[in-house]
């Protein structure tokens, strides 16, 4: 236990939450007689909450205060823990009015395996990469484990949970509870021959959860996407889908020079199809540019709070025409404030490459 970090945390807390000092002497005499930090579950809620506050590579951090914690730090049983994030994909997909939730489980005795919760696998297969090629190593310990997918495009991963060193658990989500939305253009008709579509809620759940020390290995959070991390990255990039020559051919463009700008018009074309379709669906979205201007109403809100803004600049800025946003005319400190999301140690996958 670092009584430092502690004391640290809880003096944040009772100042945020006007509490008094006779409250802060009173709960470090109790953590000090525990000889450790359990965090209460109203200490929890404002430890996750101000965690996303912190979040330098965050450009959605304006809503913070609205995201809702489920604590389950007394679950131990891999089924329950699968049943608790069933109820968090559907408490956070809410028909497509995403609402941000983070599920915090017993830290040292939870790990979850997937990188997100809902993920599309990758295939090597003789005629190539089939569906996301980011996934091709965790699909082969899916598969390792007993899974077997259908081999298409967009296959959902399953469920991977590991409790207290065990062997891992094996859990597929019902279809019924993935939102997928297909991607199609207000006006190429012909984008529907690519068979695009994607899922709805992006829940991170392979980083770990710090607060007042205590870290949570297993606290998977959502928010909603913003449309470049579909249209420019998980679609676009080469080691992704890959789609920008095919939305290229498919619309007519002349891809054999460099100088047409054939990569950059696809790629807004692509975003156009992204936005257009979640918003078809009545899905959550935001575009680079609303999200830099709520960013923006951020910034003035933690100076009228008295806190300095933090972020990763190279992260904040939108991956399609940065240079149109505030963020990337202006210098921003990346220092890193606790609470906070903390990338960690990946579990030991070599056992089941083998």
């Amino acid at each position: 236990m670092n009584m430092f970090e502690v004391e640290q945390f809880l003096t944040q807390y009772k100042e945020e939450m006007e509490l008094t000092d006779s409250w802060l002497k009173e709960r470090m005499n109790e953590v000090r007689n525990n000889h450790q930090f359990d965090p209460s579950s109203e200490e929890l809620i404002f430890g996750a909450r101000v965690a996303w506050r912190n979040s330098n590579r965050c450009i959605g951090r304006l809503f913070w205060k609205s995201l809702h914690v489920f604590d389950e730090r007394d679950l131990e049983d891999e089924r329950e823990i699968y049943e608790a994030l069933l109820r968090h994909i559907k408490f956070a997909t809410n028909n497509g009015k995403i609402k941000p939730v983070i599920t915090v489980f017993k830290p040292g005795v939870v790990r979850i395996w997937n990188e997100q919760i809902i993920r599309y696998a990758g295939y090597e297969t003789e005629k190539g990469i089939l569906g996301d090629p980011s996934s091709i190593t965790f699909t082969k310990v899916c598969q390792a484990l007993g899974w077997h997918g259908e081999g298409t495009h967009f296959d959902v991963l399953p469920i991977v949970i590991q409790v207290d060193g065990r062997e891992p658990s094996v859990f597929e989500i019902p279809k019924e509870y993935i939102l997928e939305v297909p991607i199609l253009h207000p006006h190429y008709k012909e984008f529907e021959e690519l068979n695009l579509k994607w899922y709805a809620v992006p829940i991170i759940s392979n980083l770990k959860l710090s607060i007042g020390g205590v870290e949570f290995q297993a606290a998977p959070f959502n928010g909603w996407y913003m449309g470049t991390e579909i249209g420019a990255r998980n679609l676009a990039d080469v080691g992704r889908y890959n789609m920008l020559p095919k939305v290229a051919d498919l619309i007519g463009l002349n891809s054999s020079s460099n100088s047409s700008l054939w990569k950059d018009r696809a790629l807004v074309e692509l975003n156009i199809a992204v936005l257009h379709s979640f918003k078809e669906m009545g899905v959550s979205i935001v575009d680079h540019h609303t999200a830099a201007q709520q960013f923006k109403i951020f910034e003035q809100q933690e100076k009228e709070g008295n806190r300095q803004v933090t972020g990763d600049w190279k992260w904040l800025i939108p991956p399609m025409s940065p240079a149109t946003t505030h963020i990337y005319h202006q210098p921003i400190a990346n220092i890193i404030k606790k609470p906070n999301y903390f990338y960690q140690k990946a579990p030991d996958y070599e056992l089941y490459l083998k």
